[in-house]
Order: C-alpha cells, then sequence, then structure tokens
C-alpha cells in the first residue's frame, strides 16, 4: 500500500511539472513587460513547454512581435531544403534600429586593424547571437526562443532599456526547421494528455532517421567552416556581416545529465584559437553558474566538449576574433522523462536555456567594452612564422579549385590570382589557373587551420574530425609559400568554369571524365537516349590540327542531333566535348574498338532505416540528388528482404548496422549481376557473409596489458585508439574503372574509423593503397596507422555474374571532401566493368 501511494504521488508530480507551469515559471522575479505585446500563449493558444512548438509557429510568433513592437525587425536570411525559412531576428533600442546599417559598419571595422585604430570602443554597442536548436531534435532551445523574443520586445524598465542600447541581438531561433518540424510532430503525435515519462514509451522513439538533422540527413552542426547546405551557407552571410562578439550555441544531452556550459577541456582548444578566448569564456561562465545557482539547476564546465573543429557553432566565431559557447541541456525528449537525476519536465528544460540566455545577454553588456577590444585585438595580431602565403590550383579537375575559391570567400578570405607561371617546391602551377592566398590579411588563423597538416596534438581525444585541410578535402595541389610573391589581380568575381563544344559533328564527341560534374551530364545524355561508351585504354587524336590524349574513362557520345544539348550540358557542368569526324585516332584503340565499352543506365537503390547510419545515407541521397540529377531509390530494410532486386543496377550499404538484412538475398543479387557497394560497416557485413572474399585486420587494443594504471584514465587511454577524422595518403591506380578521371598518383582519402582490409593478394582488385607512410594530417594512434600502412582502401571483387566494391570508410563525408566523390561516382558508372568482357577479366 504504500508503494502504491509513492507510485501515485510521483505520477501527480510528474503531471504537475508541466500541467501547472505559467510564464511565471520562466521570467525574471519582479520584471515588467508591456501589456500590449503578445505573448506566446496569447498567440498559439497554450503556453511555452506545454507542447512542442513547430518551427513555422515560432517563426510567425516573431513576425507578430514585430508588428507591435519598435525594437526589433525580422529578416529571412534563407530557406531549408524544405523551403522553410531561416530568420534573423534583430533586437535593439529603437535609436540604435534607425541607425543599424552604421553600428553594423563601424562594428566590422573592428575585424580590419587598418581601420579599427580609430574606433571609440566605449561608445560601441557589443553585438550577441543567439543561435537555436541547430539539432532539430533538441526542442528545449527553439521552445526558449519564443521566450527571448517576449522578453526583449516587451520588457520594461531601465535595465531592459540598458541593454538594448548598449548590445545588438540577434536572435536566430530556429537553425534547422526541417529536423525541428519531423521532431514537434512526432512528439506531439505521440504525447498523452496524462504524461507518460518512461522512456521506453514511443514518445521518445522517434524512427529512423529522426529530427537531428536536416532535409538530406546532414548534421547542421558541422557545416559552419564550408557550407555545403542552404541554412548554413545563408547563416554565415549574416555572421560576416556582423561579426559578433558573441555567439551562443544552444544544444541538448542525455536525459540523464544536468547542463553544460563552455569553455570545454582545455586540452581539447586548437592552439590557434588564442589563451584569451578561453580566458573570456570563462569569465562568462560565471554569469552562467551564478544564473543556474539562482534556480537551482545543477550543471557543469570543462568536460567532455571541446574547441577544437571550428566546422562547428560554437568553434568558428573562436577563430574569427568571437566567443562562441556551448550549451549543452539534458534533454526531456518529449514533454516528461525518468532520469536518474529525477523526471526531467519540457518545461524545465526551455528555462535552463532561457536562463542562460539571459547571463549570456547580462555579460554581454557588463563586459562590453572588454568583448569589443578583445575582438580588435585578435585581428590587430599579425600573422607569424615562415609561411607567408599558400598558393593552389593546377588541378585537372577546374570545378575543384572553383569550389575552393568559393569556400574561402564564403569565409572571407582574400584570395589572389598569380602575376605568372611559378614552380614552388616542386609543383607547377600556371598563371590561368593558380591562386595565392596570403597571411598577412586579417583571417590569417583561419586560413592556417583549413591548410595547415597537422600531425601533432596536446591530447589524443577528440568531439569531432581532428584535420579537414581544404586542398586536400578538394584533391587540388597546393604549396606553402615562404618567399616573397607578388599578388596578382584579387578575386572579386569567381565565375563557374563553363565548358564548350570544339567543332560539329555527326559521328561522335569526346570528352573526359575529369571533371567534377561529368557523372551529371552523363546520367542526362543516358536518361536522353544516347549510347555513350567509355574507353579501358588511352589514345590521341587530333583536335585543331594538334594532337590531344585522351585518358582512361573518355567518354564517347554517339547519335545524331546531340550538339544543342551538349552545349547546355558544357556551360551547366563545366565540360569540354570535342567533336569527331572519323574513328581512326592517331595513337591507340581507334573508336570503334571493343576497349570502348557501353555504359549502362545505373538504377540505385540505398538501403535505409534502423541501424544505418543517417548521416553517411544522406551523403550519398544529396549527391546523387543535387550535384547528379540521378533519382535514387532508398528503401528500408524490411522493405527490401521483400522486394525482387534484379531491377537494380546497383545497391549502396553505407556504415551501419544490417542483422536484419537477407544475406542470402543480397548475395544471390550480386551472384546473378548486381553491384554492391559497401562502405564501412556495410563492408564488414559482405565480408562476414561471404559476399565477396574481402577480409579485415584485427582491431588494435591499447598497450596495458601487466600495467596498473590509474582507473580514472580508462576512458583517455581507449579514446586514444580511435581514429576520428585524419586524412591519409593512398596510391592509386589510373588505369582501373574505380580511378578513371584521376591524372595523379596520390590521392588524400579520409578516414574515420578504425577499419583496415587485409591486403587480397591480388594483382588488380585493389586500385586504392594506402601508402608506406600514409598519414597527412589529423591525429591517428601508432599502433593503428602501422595496421593502416600498405592496406587496400578499395576493393573491387567480381562474385559470380556481379561486382562487390567495398570502401573501408565514407568517400562522401559530409559533402565538402569533393577529392574522393569521384570514387564513389565511378562505382557507379563504372562498377558494371570491373572485371567483366574480354578486356580486364580478374578471378575473385
Amino acid at each position: 500500500m504504500k508503494n502504491f501511494f509513492l507510485s501515485l504521488l510521483f505520477l501527480c508530480l510528474q503531471f504537475s511539472v508541466t500541467a501547472q507551469v505559467t510564464l511565471k515559471y520562466y521570467l525574471p522575479e519582479g520584471q515588467a513587460y508591456d501589456s500590449k505585446i503578445p505573448t506566446p500563449k496569447e498567440f498559439l493558444g497554450y503556453e511555452v513547454g506545454e507542447q512542442h512548438a513547430t518551427p513555422y509557429e515560432v517563426n510567425a510568433y516573431f513576425r507578430e512581435l514585430a508588428r507591435h513592437s519598435d525594437r526589433m525587425k525580422v529578416e529571412t536570411y534563407g530557406r531549408s531544403f524544405e523551403n522553410r525559412e531561416l530568420l534573423l531576428v534583430t533586437f535593439t533600442s529603437p535609436a540604435n534600429l534607425a541607425n543599424l546599417e552604421n553600428i553594423k559598419a563601424e562594428h566590422k571595422k573592428l575585424a580590419n586593424p587598418d581601420l579599427s585604430k580609430g574606433l571609440k570602443i566605449k561608445d560601441m554597442p557589443v553585438v550577441i547571437w543567439m543561435g537555436y536548436s541547430v539539432h532539430g531534435n533538441e526542442a528545449s532551445a527553439i521552445n526558449a526562443s519564443l521566450l527571448a523574443g517576449y522578453h526583449l520586445a516587451a520588457a520594461q524598465g531601465p535595465e531592459i532599456d540598458a541593454l538594448l542600447k548598449d548590445a545588438v541581438i540577434l536572435v536566430d531561433p530556429c537553425l534547422n526547421p526541417d529536423g525541428a518540424t519531423r521532431f514537434s510532430t512526432w512528439v506531439n503525435s505521440n504525447k498523452s494528455q496524462t504524461l507518460v515519462s518512461d522512456g521506453n514509451s514511443r514518445e521518445f522513439r522517434e524512427t529512423w532517421p529522426n529530427g537531428r538533422t536536416n532535409h538530406y540527413w546532414f548534421d547542421l552542426n558541422r557545416d559552419w567552416l564550408y557550407q555545403q547546405l542552404p541554412e548554413s551557407r545563408g547563416r554565415l552571410v549574416k555572421f560576416y556581416d556582423w561579426r559578433p562578439n558573441i555567439l551562443t550555441d544552444h544544444h541538448e544531452m542525455g536525459t540523464n545529465s544536468s547542463f553544460f556550459f563552455q569553455p570545454g577541456i582545455p586540452a581539447r582548444t586548437h592552439p590557434i584559437t588564442p589563451r584569451s578566448n578561453i580566458d573570456m569564456t570563462s569569465r562568462i561562465g560565471t554569469y552562467h553558474a551564478k544564473a543556474l545557482d539562482k534556480i537551482g539547476s545543477a550543471y557543469y564546465t570543462k568536460e567532455n566538449y571541446d574547441d577544437f573543429y571550428y566546422g562547428k557553432g560554437s568553434t568558428l566565431p573562436d577563430v574569427n576574433g568571437s566567443i562562441g559557447i556551448l550549451f549543452e541541456q539534458a534533454s526531456s525528449r518529449g514533454h516528461l522523462q525518468e532520469s536518474i537525476n529525477g523526471p526531467v519536465s519540457f518545461p524545465f528544460t526551455i528555462r535552463n536555456q532561457f536562463v542562460t540566455t539571459l547571463s549570456t545577454l547580462q555579460a554581454g553588456k557588463e563586459l562590453r567594452q572588454d568583448l569589443l577590444a578583445y575582438q580588435k585585438d585578435f585581428y590587430a595580431q599579425k600573422a607569424t612564422g615562415d609561411v607567408k602565403a599558400y598558393m593552389f590550383g593546377g588541378s585537372n579537375d577546374p570545378i575543384s579549385t572553383w569550389e575552393m575559391v568559393n569556400m574561402l570567400k564564403r569565409n572571407q578570405v582574400d584570395v589572389y590570382r598569380v602575376t605568372r607561371a611559378e614552380k614552388i617546391n616542386g609543383l607547377d602551377f600556371s598563371k590561368e589557373d593558380a591562386y595565392v592566398v596570403p597571411l598577412d590579411q586579417p583571417q590569417h588563423r583561419l586560413i592556417t587551420s583549413m591548410f595547415e597538416k597537422r600531425t601533432t596534438f596536446q591530447d589524443s581525444a577528440f568531439y569531432d574530425i581532428s584535420a579537414w585541410t581544404t586542398p586536400l578535402c578538394m584533391n587540388v595541389p597546393y604549396t606553402e609559400v615562404k618567399g616573397a610573391l607578388s599578388l596578382g589581380q584579387k578575386v572579386e568575381d569567381n565565375p563557374f568554369p563553363a565548358g564548350k563544344v570544339v567543332g560539329n559533328s555527326s559521328l561522335a564527341y569526346l570528352y573526359e571524365w575529369d571533371s567534377y560534374f561529368a557523372s551529371r551530364a552523363t546520367y542526362e545524355l543516358l536518361s536522353k537516349g544516347y549510347v555513350l561508351k567509355y574507353a579501358t585504354e588511352p589514345f590521341t587524336v587530333l583536335i585543331d590540327g594538334k594532337e590531344k590524349e585522351f585518358s582512361y574513362g573518355t567518354i564517347q557520345v554517339t547519335g545524331k542531333g546531340a550538339r544543342q544539348l551538349l552545349e547546355t550540358l558544357a556551360a551547366r557542368d563545366g565540360i569540354t566535348f570535342y567533336a569527331q569526324s572519323t574513328g581512326l585516332t592517331e595513337k591507340g584503340i581507334n573508336l570503334g574498338s571493343e576497349k570502348f565499352r557501353v555504359m549502362e543506365k545505373p538504377s540505385i537503390l540505398m538501403i535505409t532505416g534502423d541501424g544505418v547510419d543517417a548521416n553517411d545515407a544522406g551523403e550519398v541521397w544529396h549527391l546523387l540528388d543535387t550535384r547528379v540529377n540521378l533519382p535514387l531509390t532508398f528503401a528500408d530494410i524490411s522493405t527490401v528482404n521483400r522486394v525482387n532486386l534484379s531491377k537494380y543496377s546497383h545497391i549502396v550499404l553505407n556504415h551501419g548496422r544490417y542483422s536484419e538484412l537477407s544475406a542470402e538475398q543480397i548475395k544471390n543479387y550480386v551472384e546473378s549481376g548486381g553491384t554492391l557497394i559497401a562502405l564501412g560497416d556495410g563492408a564488414t557485413w559482405a565480408a562476414r557473409n561471404k559476399i565477396g572474399s574481402a577480409s579485415f585486420k584485427a582491431g588494435a587494443a591499447p598497450d596495458t596489458r601487466g600495467k596498473k594504471l590509474p582507473y580514472a584514465s580508462q576512458n583517455n587511454i581507449n579514446g586514444a585508439m580511435s581514429t576520428a577524422g585524419t586524412i591519409f595518403e593512398a596510391r592509386i591506380d589510373v588505369s582501373h574503372p574505380l580511378c578513371y578521371g584521376y591524372k595523379q598518383t596520390y590521392l588524400p582519402v579520409f578516414k574515420v574509423n578504425n577499419t583496415v582490409f587485409e591486403d587480397t593478394q591480388n594483382a588488380f582488385n585493389t586500385p586504392v593503397m594506402f601508402t608506406e607512410n600514409p598519414l597527412m594530417a589529423g591525429y591517428v594512434h601508432p599502433k593503428n596507422l602501422e595496421r593502416i600502412r600498405k592496406s587496400p582502401a578499395v576493393i573491387a571483387q567480381r562474385t559470380g555474374s556481379g561486382q562487390v566494391i567495398s570502401f573501408t570508410d565514407n568517400p562522401n563525408f559530409r559533402a565538402f571532401w569533393y577529392g574522393t566523390n569521384k570514387l564513389f561516382l565511378n562505382a557507379i558508372f563504372f562498377g558494371k566493368g570491373i572485371g567483366g568482357g574480354r578486356f580486364g577479366e580478374e578471378e575473385e
């Protein structure tokens, strides 16, 4: 009976936590508000925390506030893939609002040492950016933005007046509207009137891929630096337009935790970030501690999280003269959930996010002059060291070079043309396609982080990747420049490198597989019924009276009436098409040779659902859908087990768990002529089920046998064994179909796991092999480095009548690893030809 009454009391407390919450629960005690400004409940029809607000409702509420308040303006900075608005809402005093463009112009001078010397910092407002819910299912943040908006629009009194006079506050209420819409729909539709707190309840168990990610299942919090996605691209325009002094990044973590605020682990801060940044973050942290102490909320700091990878929302500001602050709130993941610390209610999580919003604003106001002086001093410091500039270019794929310039320019980096051909450190750079990035400019820290090849670290554990060297990602040749160098014209506009059609022919046209978008043009030509053939050997023809060599993978287009379409594709995809009026060549195979193989139009199935890594799957979907215009079928494992797979030319298995997938069905598919592309754990699943004959090296363990070590060191020792984002050098066979379109011998490959193939001992089926000394940039444990040396990165095997193409890692990582996308696309467009036909046939 006693237990019955205790259980009843617990249920009543659970219900009362949310059912009895009013606006008063959240707002500062004694604060007066303008009654003419609508509260969230007056507009939405429910109290904050009573249910999950959708991005549409949040945006509508901010627009309603703007109708009633003279302290704010609302602007759209972008739209998501699902066409949802991304808003930036500016709050400041009416006087500042009327003078906003001048304030912005003066503030931006802080980042220019030539203009900042005469600035009167004591008269300048601080700029504070508040960012909520970049992960769509971390919903306490987006719902806290409603309270932030109401408070800033409606609060009355000298304190708020002083804040708005001394600050320009930029509120980004929902960074990921697509994911947040998925999540809010899920939890609201699975909510009971009598709240259920059992973590096993459906409310807390989102279906795959869940609401964390955007439309293409990308983690938007990893896209701040390279900005491959529209949400990030629009946001960073505004970020650099303002260069805030503080940027907050509001997140959630596991339900059994409490509340975290930065700084993170000091030893895991990127060494380019000044120590004064950590000190300033710590000073601001005292405001958060005081505010959370006041409401009795538990918290911690300087643990778990780091500030290393500059591609996150809380770290990119650190290399831009700002103070980036990560907040992590223990998540209710619904409306009320049990935890080891007691029930976690949705209103409680929202309140913590709102309270630290207010503590940030207080810190910004009171530390205003220090923050402005910090940013000014940050940019006044010149680059030191022997390296004066970086030169890059000369790639056989001008599209990758073009996008690399775009990446730099999106991050406010000045890029220049070269004045003449240069030969530096053994690399040749032509005047036509080379660029130079001098370090004598305000963004020198960011430039260094994007070009350096760091391999030594203070700590051996990383919350995210340890290397992101831009030219290696893009597979663009580059070098350090240590001597004097004259700069050419500064790149202002960066037009797309359009191709052209050379000549006219009713016989055939040729184009090389070098261009990044060659696969897009190829799929369109195949879809329109043109017969395409690819060369399995090089050949030479005359173009305008001069010999031109065409390499492996050159495409021959046959069929009349192609020129008009080819002109469109040349302009759109950066490809040059060469007309041929004869099938005879000067050297090598003729155009009618059997060594030109007919291409098949691919039809691809990607397996998705529970257990599959949604990020990796989304990267494949995004690549094929947005960069190749190839329709991708994706189906969950339960569906795949019931369908006829013979209609698909390729099946893609990404990293993930496939214990419920029918191995017999996949094996029969391959042996009957299908092509399986398996990545990461997808490759290990195939190998375990004897689909292909790839095998894997045993994992490495830390050297602890026979030792007695402190128990507290266990996590660090085990963490040091992880390979979490490191760049390695591989040797490639450009004659192999998987490497068509490459012309160099070595290729940078990104590795995010410890999966390592055993060598097959076959002379022809390992076209991508890690070199003897493969580490190029990032961290790897010495034991894992030894395992990786001279091992295959890719194995391409004939199995029955089909093929198994296995990758140890993801060649499409986060959409910015352009350099290895071609390997994956080649598996699609040329995979059928591996080991097949009369030429180059190999045994399994």
